[in-house]
């Protein structure tokens, strides 16, 4: 009864701290946000005028004084006071909603392979915003647990999430990551991609917004059946003035092909040092796909056709890493040991 009390009433926060979305689970609630990691600042008072969704509506539209920035750079931290201000902001809002909110134990998501220091600056930055407690667990494994994949049994797993910033592609079997690899090739990638592509070949210049509607709309691995189109609005590199296009998904898929190949690439070279008998049961289980880029259509058929494997996109792929934090949070007694230790002496000083 009293841990049923406990549960209901949790101080437990997870966090999955993305490079484009911010996701935060709360203890009995499930996850109660899900927010754009950017932060708008006043330049003149170095105050933050928005934070979240309402940060991204500004993007590419505030005055000179106004600069709408994400303080995280391929899932790590690239400016520590804003992530700290993005933090205590996600934080106060998330204790609104919890009535018994105190300074709460927070279970965060960070990239597979980070640094010592990159680890210890996601860890100060949650302390600086208020929480008791920090744990730090690799995104791959809370996106593995988050998707109930057995991860504490003498079983391979092997899980590719796509998100924002990074790709993390891994191993995974008696609760540790066997094998592992951190890719810059992801969401933010691709609407790169698209923007070059449509730079070269219609002459226009589209921002980083409207690239992202694109790949959401028409985006493709595969060729697409039937077709899809969307039409563009973006300014006319030769006269200057606003232009309209309609483009195809096989344009995107062709501004999007290198990636998805060095994505392709590395999960090979992931399998290939990957022991014979993990290796069998990945034959035998599949490999999930997991992140916002496991939507990317098709990438689950182009996946399978190429490394000869059964792929499956998991239910509710965008949420996986922070569903997986809350369960470590629940069971932290069974999960204990897939954390990354960050007790002083495992981490470099303040």
């Amino acid at each position: 009864m009293l841990k049923r009390f406990y549960k209901v009433f949790s101080n437990d926060i997870g966090i999955d701290l993305g490079t484009a979305n911010t996701l935060v689970y709360l203890g009995g609630h499930g996850i109660v946000i899900n927010e754009p990691s950017v932060v708008a600042l006043n330049q003149k008072t170095g105050q933050v005028v928005a934070v979240g969704a309402q940060a991204k509506q500004m993007l590419g539209r505030t005055p000179g004084h106004i600069t709408a920035v994400r303080p995280l750079v391929d899932g790590v931290i690239s400016n520590f006071e804003v992530t700290e201000e993005m933090l205590a902001y996600l934080l106060n809002k998330t204790g609104k909603i919890s009535e018994k909110m105190v300074r709460p134990r927070v279970v965060v998501g960070v990239p597979s392979g980070i640094t010592n220091v990159e680890t210890r600056a996601v860890y100060d930055a949650a302390r600086s915003a208020g929480a008791r407690e920090v744990y730090i667990i690799e995104e791959p494994m809370a996106a593995a647990i988050g998707i109930k994949l057995p991860v504490n049994d003498p079983v391979g797993s092997m899980i590719i999430d796509i998100g924002g910033g990074t790709t993390d592609i891994a191993v995974i079997s008696l609760g540790g990551i066997v094998r592992s690899k951190n890719l810059r090739v992801a969401g933010d990638k691709l609407n790169q991609d698209i923007i070059s592509y449509i730079r070269d070949e219609f002459k226009i210049l589209i921002g980083e917004r409207t690239a992202e509607s694109i790949k959401i709309a028409i985006g493709a691995a595969i060729k697409a059946n039937p077709p899809m189109e969307a039409s563009i609005r973006g300014r006319d590199l030769v006269t200057g003035l606003p232009r309209e296009v309609v483009l195809t998904d096989a344009d995107v898929r062709e501004a999007i092909n290198h990636s998805v190949q060095s994505l392709v690439d590395s999960v090979k070279e992931v399998l290939e040092t990957t022991p014979p008998e993990i290796l069998s049961d990945v034959m035998h289980r599949g490999v999930v796909l997991t992140g916002g880029g496991a939507l990317l259509h098709g990438i689950d058929t182009l996946l399978a056709a190429a490394l000869k494997i059964p792929v499956y996109v998991a239910n509710d792929p965008l949420t996986a890493v922070a569903r997986g934090t809350g369960i470590v949070l629940e069971q932290m007694d069974e999960f204990n040991g897939v954390l990354i230790d960050t007790h002083d002496d495992a981490l470099p000083p303040h």
